[in-house]
């Protein structure tokens, strides 16, 4: 099956505007899972694609943090003042601002707007590695940090690199993130995403008018419930839902090969329930047959089915039929080859018979007709015998001849008809019908036994593989076509 599926991939020709959707669907959920992953991998792309993040992150409500944006500007506005000295003015105010500014930063943590609180604590503990004091104050480490004194004792170009390597970056990746009008934070990726669910949209329509079209019976409600799948590339939300359309048009369009994926998955489901399914199954059937066997209704049903009207669905009448050849089989193949052992049991019961009769011992008296008895009784035997077995097959041949016209095929029927209802009549009475119940109950019990037993012990996973290698063999002429 799994070969002739291959084959049919192959040989079918796709559309050019089937691979062209099915690229644009693929376009469309990259474009959905970087959507979805931006603000998880945005630190990478800031550090490492920083004119991504410049041009997305309006797409995002991204903005830039007034609180953190600000320390960096007096940060660069220090870094500007210092040629024109150290202990100047301007400098001055600069680094009194950074303190202040630190203190806030600590105090009303900018950063958990943007749910990365993390980077404020990684600040800090940075801060307080490079100035330790007693109280372990990452607001004293900035104080001292941010002091002429101490910029000026351990160099302010080593210190302000350190600052720009170790802590710049954490503060520059901070952002602030606007709320949308519907309540929730600002994502504008629906300018990006409208028209491909235009085009898909579009597309949908037109694909399910034309297999509405092409289907008589389908109408265009029903031919939308039959590509369901493209309902997912048109809803604006849940997006991650498209990969669902995405793998089945890749498939259709054989870019993807989803067979073996199936194939294999179908596999093992069916190794793991094969058993379990089929027992019960079985069990299910061989129970209902034995419950009707039980109450009777077996037999109502067989036996009044002449009153019934049947459906006959070509014009044979399966019962007969089978009866006549059961009889054709019973009469001319096997009664010959029993003829040996229906002459010796008919010798048997004659000869016994004859001894003891009176008769036959005064006749055996008589001298010369020992040999005649004899030979009476030997032609008796061998009359009987005949009449056993050639018997039932002239009677049948005779019986054959004469259905060859109308009249011969009339009396052929009513006997039957007669037969039947003679053996139903004898087959209802009270006491044959219940033994036969009773032995068919039994013998279901002993199948249902038997054949549970049997499924446990067999391998599942090999029936399996049997009916692979069956496929495949029968596939192979296909294959050696093609």
């Amino acid at each position: 099956m799994v070969t002739t599926k291959k084959i049919r991939r192959k040989t079918r020709k796709v559309p050019i505007f089937e691979r062209m959707m099915a690229f644009l669907a693929l376009v469309n959920f990259i474009l959905v899972l970087f959507n979805i992953s931006y603000i998880t991998f945005r630190d990478f792309y800031f550090e490492q694609i920083p004119m991504l993040t410049k041009r997305y992150d309006p797409i995002k409500g991204i903005e830039s943090n007034r609180d953190t944006e600000k320390y960096l500007d007096h940060l660069e506005e220090l870094e500007t003042k210092i040629p024109q000295g150290a202990d100047s003015l301007i400098v001055q105010e600069e680094l009194a601002e950074l303190r202040e500014l630190s203190i806030e930063m600590i105090d009303q943590n900018p950063f958990a707007v943007a749910h990365k609180s993390g980077s404020l604590e990684k600040i800090k503990n940075r801060i307080r590695d490079r100035i330790p004091n007693s109280e372990d104050s990452a607001k004293e480490s900035f104080q001292t940090f941010w002091s002429q004194e101490y910029l000026t004792k351990n160099g302010w170009i080593e210190e302000l690199e350190w600052f720009e390597t170790e802590i710049k970056p954490l503060i520059a990746k901070n952002y602030y993130r606007g709320i949308g009008e519907s309540g929730g934070l600002a994502d504008y990726f629906g300018i990006i995403d409208l028209p491909f669910i235009i085009i898909f949209g579009i597309e949908f329509l037109g694909r399910t008018f034309l297999i509405s079209r092409r289907y008589p019976s389908v109408n265009w409600p029903e031919a939308m419930l039959w590509r369901w799948y493209d309902i997912f590339l048109l809803l604006p939300f849940l997006q991650f839902l498209r990969i669902i359309s995405l793998t089945i048009r890749l498939n259709d369009a054989q870019i993807i090969d989803l067979e073996t994926i199936r194939a294999q998955a179908s596999r093992g489901f069916l190794a793991s329930i094969a058993q379990e399914l089929t027992e019960v199954v079985i069990i299910q059937v061989i129970n209902q047959v034995q419950k009707d066997v039980k109450t009777g209704e077996l037999a109502k049903q067989i036996f009044s089915s002449q009153q019934k009207t049947y459906i006959d669905l070509n014009n044979i009448n399966e019962i007969e039929a089978i009866a006549t050849r059961l009889v054709q089989v019973t009469v001319c193949k096997v009664i010959p080859q029993l003829q040996a052992d229906i002459e010796a049991l008919i010798r048997y019961n004659v000869e016994k018979i004859i001894e003891e009769l009176p008769v036959f011992h005064r006749f055996q008296q008589i001298p010369g007709a020992e040999n005649l008895a004899n030979q009476l009784s030997e032609r008796l035997i061998k009359e009987l015998s005949n009449i056993a077995t050639e018997g039932p097959q002239n009677a049948y041949e005779t019986i054959k001849i004469a259905m060859a016209d109308p009249v011969g095929t009339k009396l052929s029927n009513q006997l039957v008809q007669n037969f039947g209802k003679a053996l139903s009549t004898e087959l209802q009475q009270e006491h044959t019908l219940e033994e036969l119940q009773s032995l068919a109950s039994a013998f279901l019990e002993e199948v249902k036994i038997n054949y549970v037993m049997r499924m446990s012990e067999e391998d599942v996973e090999k029936i399996l593989e049997q009916t692979r290698q069956l496929q495949l063999k029968a596939n192979q002429p296909q294959n050696n076509i093609s």
